[in-house]
């Protein structure tokens, strides 16, 4: 019997997927912790979280998978991991970390993106990196140079966070072309680590980890971290991708012209391609895709929004712990589309790239004492995630990324039927919803990794969607009128702050 063990290592959880690597049944799934992460943010714009924290809930959630399941190890061929992107983790010799990584999310090193790319110059940018540097790894690691020289000058290595977990179960310090792209430290001319950012940030090339192929056999469980694991020793982790290039593989979206979309903390709408193409002002980002080769090059065009799940589950504090997600769901769908003139911009959790990496903050306009409640603010902010999604879709449709037709798992936000309903009809697409997640997306790449699958449609044995969502033509226009509306306020928002 074969075995796949993926995990999917979130800013607010950890996911684990036990599947049977012949039928695709998922045999045991768990998260861990059952409540979210938490997120450290001392200053306005910060967002960090303590490494040791993603390693303790892979082990627990693991606990769980092998308390759900009862299984032999030595069944357990590959493990694939999936990851938060964009974070920077930096430890010493002695693969102590040094500091609390800085994740996806924290805005601080906008600064530092705009000057390096005055400096480099746009276009060589755009044309090198397909993107500018931003706020992404290479940026925030010249960060912790600027204002924590001391730290900085014992770091050994960098890594994202998957690479650390990776590093935990191998003790093998590794990254891939993919993650190396989405720090925008992957030079797409040369084919190789982008030395230009690097040499204009003073970074040192001995700092990059050791790239290796996005499927491959990238190291084994020591005894170590077998024991922490209750696996087996030897078994061969197999790949690792960011967890939106994974999201698109997890649905089977891999080749030019297949669009994945994801609703979980964060939004994001993913297309593929095979030409290196960017946007001028870099408000969505080209990367590696995890089946990029040379022979046949694949990009991911990903569009992402910060204030996506995580507005949804700050109104879920503020209505109070008890007020399920299924109940917020079913209130919003008790108001009217538009919400009788109540918008919210969902640009709550630091900066946007859409927004060209401004951080305008959340805002509610249009308020009605007498008229608005908790039904209208429910919706409001469904129709806001849905909104801001529209506005990226049409920056990728500059791009020549057309949307008709979505994949998506049937997760998160996903799971409103308001929100499916809202997102087809805005965006004129045609949505299926597939019972997968990141973790069993890992959990596949890992047998394509380790060989275990002949080619790779091999490794999707199983996956089918569970329901299609279309656009309502009848409620076309009142949602084209809202989203006019939505966006003339976002006009103004950014006019007013910038």
């Amino acid at each position: 019997m074969a075995l796949l063990l993926g995990y999917d290592v979130g800013s607010s959880s950890i996911k684990a997927t036990l599947m049977d690597a012949q039928t695709g049944k998922v045999l045991a799934s768990a998260t861990s912790p059952e409540k979210e992460l938490e997120i450290i943010a001392e200053r306005p714009g910060w967002a960090e979280q303590h490494p040791h924290i993603w390693w303790e809930n892979v082990i627990s959630a693991t606990g769980k998978i092998k308390t759900e399941a009862e299984f032999d190890s030595s069944d357990v061929k590959a493990i694939g991991i999936s990851y938060q992107m964009h974070g920077l983790v930096v430890v010493d010799e002695n693969r102590r970390v040094l500091r609390p990584a800085i994740i996806w999310c924290d805005s601080r090193a906008v600064q530092n993106g705009q000057q390096a790319a005055r400096d480099i110059g746009r276009e060589k940018c755009l044309e090198r990196l397909l993107n500018l540097p931003g706020n992404f790894t290479a940026s925030k690691l010249k960060w912790v140079m600027q204002n924590q020289p001391d730290i900085y000058s014992q770091i050994h290595k960098i890594m994202l966070p998957g690479d650390y977990i990776a590093m935990k179960m191998t003790d093998r310090i590794a990254t891939t072309p993919s993650g190396l792209s989405e720090g925008i430290m992957w030079d797409f001319q040369q084919q190789g680590i982008a030395e230009l950012v690097l040499d204009y940030y003073g970074i040192s090339e001995d700092l990059i980890a050791e790239v290796v192929p996005t499927f491959s056999v990238q190291g084994q469980l020591t005894k170590a971290a077998a024991d922490e694991l209750g696996l087996k020793a030897g078994t061969v982790i197999a790949y690792r991708a960011g967890d939106q290039p994974n999201n698109a593989l997890s649905i089977n979206v891999l080749n030019p012209g297949e669009v994945a979309a994801t609703a979980g903390t964060s939004g994001v709408v993913y297309g593929i391609t095979d030409k290196p193409d960017f946007d001028s002002k870099s408000r969505v980002n080209t990367f590696v895709h995890v089946n990029y080769s040379p022979d046949e090059p694949r990009y991911g065009v990903l569009l992402c929004l910060n204030g996506t799940g995580i507005l949804n589950s700050w109104l879920r504090r503020i209505l109070g712990d008890n007020t399920g997600y299924d109940r917020m769901n079913e209130l919003a769908a008790k108001a009217p589309v538009g919400c009788d003139g109540l918008v919210i911009l969902p640009y709550g959790n630091g900066a946007e790239r859409t927004l060209e990496n401004k951080d305008i903050g959340a805002s509610v306009y249009g308020l009605n004492f007498n008229t608005h409640n908790t039904s209208y603010l429910l919706r409001a902010a469904q129709e806001g995630i849905v909104f801001a999604l529209n506005y990226g879709l049409e920056i990728m449709g500059g791009m020549d990324v057309q949307v008709r037709a979505v994949r998506a798992p049937n997760a998160n936000m996903f799971l409103s039927p308001l929100f499916g309903k809202a997102f087809a009809t805005v965006t004129q697409s045609v949505v299926e919803l597939y019972n997968t997640d990141g973790s069993q997306g890992a959990a596949r790449a890992a047998g394509i990794g380790a060989g275990i699958y002949k080619n790779v449609a091999d490794a999707f044995v199983g996956l089918k969607p569970v329901k299609t969502v279309e656009p309502d033509e009848k409620l076309t226009p009142a949602y084209k009128q809202a989203y006019e509306k939505w966006e003339n306020i976002l006009k103004y928002e950014l006019e007013r702050n910038y």
